[in-house]
């Protein structure tokens, strides 16, 4: 009977020894595969954040990178106003001819209102002036930022209209109609003239139309068309690169849709001989132009 009670408690005590094992064994898989999807989840989040930071900084950046929306504020190298003024100084002398505005002003407000033909309501419109729709307009326009948001603005197919246009604002209305008692070359008097007439809202608008004639030599086309003699202001001019002067050969005069490649293709020339030839500083070309291509 003793013999019997020993067996019977060694064969629960196999059965209770196989039981506990068996959870302990299950369970160490279990508690390493959570471990580890915590772990993968955790790393997710952490990878996901960064990314939405890089975005934020990216899209600040950009911002402030096209911050350049105004004619006014375009940023242009020396050279390329140079060019502005060479390009139309002749239509600017002959509408001072015509309408009695004088040619340095015409080039200086050109060149603030454009950007020297770069900014973003010339480049679109071809409007170097910023003349905005008004009552009565019956032509194209385009919509863009100014004193207040997407105004409308003039649109013409031509620079050359936009000229002519300029012309007939300033002649046909009746708050300008003073400018014109004013001497011809008395380019100080007309620049703080405009602003007191209301042309532009920024109070330094003369200021910046006389530092534009008096540092490019633009009063020399007032005298030129007067007759007069023409003196350029000491220690502030920056002269003029009349690159075209010397050369009698063939022009080509830039159509619209040409581009510098078009036009090297069309002469078989070289598009960094163009440049040269043409004291370009970049590919940009506008309608009206006048390139040396041989």
């Amino acid at each position: 009977m003793y013999k019997k009670i020993i067996v019977i408690l060694t064969v629960l005590t196999l059965i209770s020894c196989n039981v506990t094992k068996s959870p302990i064994v299950t369970a160490k898989p279990a508690s390493a595969k959570n471990s580890k999807a915590v772990v993968k989840k955790k790393n997710y989040t952490k990878t996901e954040k960064t990314t939405v930071v890089n975005n934020r900084v990216k899209s600040q950046r950009t911002d402030e990178n096209e911050v350049i929306e105004s004619t006014s504020k375009t940023v242009v190298p020396t050279d390329v106003i140079g060019r502005y003024v060479f390009d139309y100084k002749d239509i600017a002398m002959n509408n001072m001819k015509v309408y009695g505005i004088p040619a340095s002003i015409i080039l200086a407000q050109g060149i603030l209102e454009s950007g020297a033909g770069r900014g973003d309501l010339a480049s679109r419109s071809n409007n170097h002036f910023g003349i905005k729709c008004h009552t009565g307009w019956e032509g194209e326009s385009v919509r863009h930022d100014d004193d207040a948001k997407q105004e409308c603005f003039r649109k013409y197919d031509d620079p050359s209209e936009s000229y002519k246009d300029h012309a007939l604002f300033l002649t046909s209305r009746s708050r300008y109609s003073r400018l014109f008692n004013l001497p011809k070359d008395d380019y100080q008097a007309w620049a703080k003239g405009l602003r007191s007439a209301g042309y532009a809202t920024d109070p330094k608008y003369p200021d910046k139309l006389i530092s534009y004639i008096e540092r490019y030599n633009l009063g020399q086309f007032d005298a030129q068309v007067l007759g007069t003699k023409y003196t350029p202001t000491e220690n502030k001019s920056i002269r003029i690169a009349n690159v075209n002067s010397t050369y009698n050969g063939p022009f080509y005069e830039v159509q619209k849709g040409d581009t510098l490649y078009s036009i090297s293709k069309k002469y078989n020339v070289m598009i960094d001989d163009l440049k040269v030839k043409n004291n370009l500083s970049d590919n940009t070309i506008s309608i009206g132009q006048r390139l040396i291509v041989n």
